[in-house]
């Protein structure tokens, strides 16, 4: 039978053109996932309500909060720290304070209560998972504060790991897969300790600026993931809100076309996985 699994687009909030895009394909059924940003530039009013509409013509859709805590964002909580100029840190710089120790948890607590509550508020409810922009959720000291804020906001929400069962030879083959993994085993110990949900399997990660055949690469996602696994992906249009934000830019377009087009849905029957 058939193996139901996620397909979530990332981003939602962060500009509009990629919200058109993600709706256009929940709309179309060639997502079922999508986390928001609400710190974005673009997850006002008008685009939250336009992204609940999309999702009523998508029953399995579920929307996520996709939590952020790197630039070139702001905080939503007066006192965060640390910041640079009023933002948050590089995510490099972050995660290299995290393996330091060199984070204040109860900041980032604090901050990952809030993105929750707007979220809430904008919704109208708790989101259906949680999980991180640049996966910040899986550094050290912040995922600590992550999962105690979910427990604590939304228990009922599932939350993102970013690790996959592999043999050794593929997971050296992707230097970025191998990093989101091994620093997954910690996070899934501490989600399964506070007893909350997360996915058994993800896939997703790649170098961007390489710009790949998303199509090829999007088999390799799909092979053998099991019921319940997630992969991630980063479909949207580019617009100048965008490109003042974030570095994957082209790249975007790329994945909404091969997610829209032909090739998708037999690539999805033949690996025995289904969206719905």
């Amino acid at each position: 039978m058939n193996r139901r699994i996620w397909l979530c687009a990332d981003d939602y909030g962060i500009s509009p053109g990629v919200n058109r895009a993600i709706r256009d394909l929940i709309e179309k059924r060639r997502l079922n996932a999508t986390s928001a940003m609400v710190v974005g530039a673009a997850i006002g009013r008008d685009e939250v309500n336009a992204l609940k509409e999309a999702a009523k013509a998508n029953p399995c859709c579920a929307i996520g909060l996709h939590v952020t805590l790197t630039a070139p964002f702001r905080p939503l909580t007066m006192h965060f720290r640390p910041v640079e100029g009023g933002l948050f840190l590089p995510h490099t710089t972050l995660l290299r304070r995290g393996l330091m120790g060199r984070l204040d948890g109860e900041l980032i607590h604090t901050e990952v209560m809030e993105q929750l509550a707007v979220f809430a508020d904008l919704f109208g409810r708790a989101p259906d998972f949680v999980d991180g922009h640049q996966h910040v959720q899986l550094f050290p000291v912040v995922r600590t504060a992550f999962v105690a804020a979910v427990k604590q906001a939304a228990p009922d929400a599932w939350i993102r790991q970013c690790g996959r069962d592999q043999p050794w030879a593929q997971r050296l083959g992707s230097p970025k897969a191998l990093v989101l993994d091994v620093l997954s085993t910690q996070f899934r110990k501490r989600a399964a300790h506070a007893r909350l949900a997360f996915n058994p399997a993800f896939a997703g990660a790649y170098d961007f600026t390489q710009q790949p055949d998303f199509g090829a690469l999007m088999r390799q996602f799909v092979q053998g993931m099991p019921e319940g696994g997630l992969v991630m992906c980063h479909p949207g249009f580019v617009d100048d809100v965008l490109t003042s934000l974030d570095p994957l830019t082209v790249q975007r377009e790329r994945e909404y076309e091969f997610l829209k087009g032909e090739q998708f849905l037999p690539l999805l029957a033949a690996n025995d996985v289904t969206l719905g």
